[in-house]
């Protein structure tokens, strides 16, 4: 599991505008203390936040092999069990554009070898495991179905890291706000939003168990996103107008 994300700090400048250069240099000196460029007004939080995302993608490759002593009779034992397991898929919904063929025929020393292979993209796994238990049962083991590979889809990854950054920005405008209402003034602009680091990590849990629902949580990732921000604080008489 991942290791608790430290506290967030939060930083406050109230300095009056006359507020000396050698103060400002002591308080910029001190931890817990920001003071604005000449004695600007303003709040600064960092924040954080965590966010998982299960893999969108799997994929299987169902292999079909066949040995005759006829060229003709290898190829036309592997192509009959080919087009069914291909009119399985594409009856249940899996487009072309996810499904792979190969094969190879080779000459052995009494014997042609005539092996496809069928690699198969899935993004809906309930599907996948229908699909893979009934080509189980009709072609026994004149088939050899993989264990699924379980991963993330460029988009799926993208998506992760982008809402996982807005979450701790929302979470610092937060602390912010609070910070404000605790000594009696308003959040303004923001004037800096900054990054600070990203971190992703899978789950690293040892099971024995190799279901399909482990598989899953295994390469389930997380991400953990900090920002620092800097906002402004609004003064009374902006304060008054806007009332």
């Amino acid at each position: 599991m991942a290791t608790p994300l430290p506290v967030s700090r939060l930083f406050a400048s109230l300095q009056p505008g006359d507020v000396t250069n050698m103060a400002v240099e002591e308080l910029e000196n001190k931890s817990g203390i920001v003071v604005g460029q000449k004695g600007g007004r303003e709040v600064q939080v960092t924040g954080t936040a965590e966010l998982s995302a299960a893999p969108d993608r799997a994929r299987v490759c169902i292999l079909v092999s066949s040995s005759k002593g006829a060229a003709a009779e290898a190829k036309s034992s592997v192509l009959r069990r080919l087009e069914y397991i291909v009119q399985t898929l594409r009856q249940r919904g899996v487009t072309d554009e996810n499904i792979t063929i190969t094969k190879e025929i080779e000459r052995k020393t009494n014997a042609y070898q005539m092996d496809a292979e069928v690699c198969v993209v899935f993004e809906d796994f309930e599907k996948l495991q229908n699909i893979c238990n009934m080509l189980i049962e009709k072609l026994d083991n004149s088939v050899c179905i993989s264990s699924p590979q379980f991963y993330h889809s460029p988009e799926n990854m993208e998506k992760l890291r982008r809402q996982v950054c807005l979450n701790a920005v929302s979470n610092a405008r937060r602390k912010a706000q609070d910070v404000c209402r605790l000594v009696g003034q308003t959040l303004g602009k923001v004037i800096v939003i900054r990054e600070e680091e990203m971190k992703e990590f899978e789950d690293q849990a040892e099971c024995a168990s190799s279901t399909i629902q482990h598989k899953i949580k295994s390469t389930t990732i997380s991400t953990t996103s900090k920002v620092s921000a800097i906002f402004e604080i609004k003064g009374k008489e902006r304060n008054k107008k806007s009332c």
